[in-house]
């Protein structure tokens, strides 16, 4: 593993590098590498999620030194440089047509694809069902146990090198047509209701005591939210502007799923 990050990190300052054939092999056994979960662009280290940069790295470089190629499936046709994943029932992965994911991808063993899509360099935990017309964006990492609804969007992160991969941990539900991007990280159990959107500069509002806290870039564990708005002035006037409210908690005592659907219907979430 270190001689592959020295030499990806070699390459990575001098692009002319990309040429040779112990470069590109180095490029592309990360990326089987990551399609098997043998290496992850960002990993949780207790409470802290560590950036595998290097491992970023390998991925931008991929797509310069891959062709375009034409990949027939069926009566369908792509054009892309980068394959499909393969192999889904020895891994023990679901797919529902029209399932996509790409070479790069890690779905664990018990991962559910309706159909969606999943780029590469995600890491996709056991358990977790990635809904009908859900994305889950480049480098995203999504725990275990997670429910991503219909139209949910992951977004990827791929530079700036150091920047945190958006991140969806254990046991979490993120209802229909949800966005979370540039890096939020959403904590364990939390819900998020239809139609939040989460960006590094959002406001997360808990409401929920006698002062409002605000939260930029984090969910807190198993935090209830729901979409808001406050009011901000500008010349022209007073405007409101979108914002995520946080407006209960699931609670430990009970079991995660019966958490949640307490939580769901104790606060009126919509889903």
């Amino acid at each position: 593993m270190n001689q592959l990050r020295t030499i990806i990190e070699t390459a990575w300052e001098d692009r002319s590098l990309l040429k040779t054939s112990m470069t590109q092999k180095a490029i592309h056994n990360v990326i089987d590498l990551l399609d098997k979960g043998g290496v992850r662009v960002a990993e949780p280290l207790g409470d802290y999620w560590k950036v595998n940069d290097w491992v970023k790295k390998a991925v931008v470089m991929y797509f310069p030194i891959c062709k375009m190629e034409t990949i027939e499936v069926g009566p369908f046709e792509f054009h892309d440089k980068i394959p499909l994943k393969s192999g889904y029932a020895v891994k023990g992965v679901r797919v529902v047509p029209h399932a996509i994911a790409r070479h790069g991808a890690y779905l664990e063993r018990g991962v559910i694809m309706m159909p969606s899509y999943v780029n590469i360099g995600a890491w996709v935990g056991s358990g977790t069902m990635v809904d009908t017309w859900a994305t889950v964006g480049s480098c995203a990492q999504i725990g275990r146990n997670v429910h991503l609804s219909g139209g949910v969007g992951i977004g990827g992160v791929l530079e700036p090198l150091q920047a945190t991969p958006t991140i969806i941990e254990d046991n979490c539900f993120i209802g229909s047509r949800c966005i979370v991007v540039e890096g939020v990280r959403v904590r364990k159990e939390a819900v998020l209701g239809a139609g939040v959107t989460l960006t590094k500069s959002s406001h997360i509002i808990d409401v929920t005591g006698d002062e409002p806290i605000i939260y930029k870039g984090e969910v807190p564990e198993r935090a209830v939210v729901i979409p808001g708005s406050y009011t901000k002035s500008y010349p022209a006037g007073d405007y409101n502007v979108n914002c995520a409210l946080i407006i209960g908690r699931r609670k430990e005592s009970t079991d995660k799923k019966i958490s949640l659907n307490d939580a769901l219907r104790d606060h009126s979430v919509a889903v």
